[in-house]
């Protein structure tokens, strides 16, 4: 079972579980044999390491089976203050061939969530290739799919400063545009009447 606290998560904007709830749902997961994992996807701030720190250990010390990550930052305050705590490569990391696979059971990982741009003929070629690893694959089979390599965009937080990194797009991509031809200047800026629009 994946779920998300109110902290580092990206479903920014999602109820999420309290940290009250993630207790009592990691012991009634367990009672059924059933594994928790929280996601702890986001890019992180320097400022918000002391907090990560403090996060990571508190999730290891009520037995979450795992936290899924983005940022190697935490992977490697992770491996110093909760070595024993298992870490799953978010599709944020955006691991998409053999090599990315190898990297991550070289880091530790026990787990890699695929990117969600490979087709099944690429996820089976993977899994071929790295079968003696002892490394955990998976894969999305459905939800949103960012145009940019598994929610590696910029775009929502140039526009509207909220970073899809940080659990808050707001998925300009989705928006209709049209494209407008125009003369530029010397700098690359539109100037003059815009020409002919297109859809």
């Amino acid at each position: 079972m994946y779920l998300s606290g109110k902290r580092f998560g990206a479903r920014k904007f999602a109820q999420n579980f309290t940290d009250t709830e993630i207790e009592e749902a990691v012991r009634l997961a367990h009672r059924h044999d059933v594994r928790v994992y929280i996601t702890l996807n986001t890019l992180i701030h320097d400022r918000e390491l002391e907090g990560v720190a403090e996060y990571l250990h508190w999730l290891y010390s009520v037995g979450v089976d795992a936290v899924l990550i983005q940022d190697i930052g935490v992977l490697a305050l992770a491996r110093e203050i909760v070595p024993l705590l298992p870490l799953h490569a978010s599709t944020q990391l955006t691991i998409h061939n053999t090599a990315g696979v190898r990297w991550a059971a070289e880091q530790g990982f026990s787990r890699v969530v695929l990117a969600r741009e490979l087709t099944l003929e690429d996820i089976t070629r993977i899994g071929r290739e790295t079968a003696g690893l002892g490394i955990g694959l998976e894969v999305f089979a459905h939800g949103a799919l960012c145009y940019c390599y598994s929610g590696q965009c910029l775009l929502s937080s140039v526009i509207g400063g909220r970073s899809g990194n940080r659990g808050m797009c707001a998925q300009p991509c989705r928006k209709p545009y049209t494209m407008v031809s125009a003369d530029l200047d010397e700098y690359g800026r539109t100037c003059g009447n815009a020409g002919e629009a297109f859809s």
